[in-house]
C-alpha cells in the first residue's frame, strides 16, 4: 500500500569473460604459492631431517626427549628406545619423542 516493491535490476554483461576469471582467481594462486614457500616447504624438510636423525641413533647416542629428559641410549628397538638416564635409571620413550641428538660427554 504505501511501500513500493523493488525489483532487481540485470547485471552488466561482463567484459572479458575468460580473462577476467583468470584476473580474479590470481591472488589465490599467489596466496597459494607464498605459503608454500613459507610454510609448506621448510616443514617438509624438517621433517625429512627429523628422519634421518632418529634412524641414524646407535646406542651410546645421547639425547633429549621432547619432555626434556637427557639420557644416553642403552637400547634400540624398531618403535621404541631404551634411555639410562641415571646410572641404573633406564626409560622407554618412542623413537619419535626424541627431538635431540647431543654431542658426546654432554651427559654426565
Amino acid at each position: 500500500m504505501f511501500i513500493s516493491n523493488a525489483f532487481a535490476q540485470a547485471a552488466p554483461a561482463a567484459a572479458g569473460g575468460a580473462e577476467s576469471s583468470l584476473l580474479s582467481m590470481l591472488p589465490l594462486v599467489l596466496m597459494f604459492v607464498v605459503l608454500y614457500f613459507v610454510m609448506i616447504r621448510p616443514q617438509m624438510k624438517r621433517q625429512k631431517e627429523h628422519k634421518a636423525m632418529i634412524e641414524a641413533l646407535a646406542k651410546g647416542d645421547e639425547v633429549v626427549t621432547g619432555g626434556g629428559l637427557l639420557g644416553k641410549v642403552s637400547k634400540l628397538g624398531d618403535s621404541y628406545v631404551t634411555l639410562e638416564v641415571a646410572t641404573g635409571v633406564e626409560l622407554q620413550v618412542q623413537r619419535g619423542a626424541i627431538v635431540q641428538v647431543l654431542p658426546k660427554g654432554t651427559v654426565k
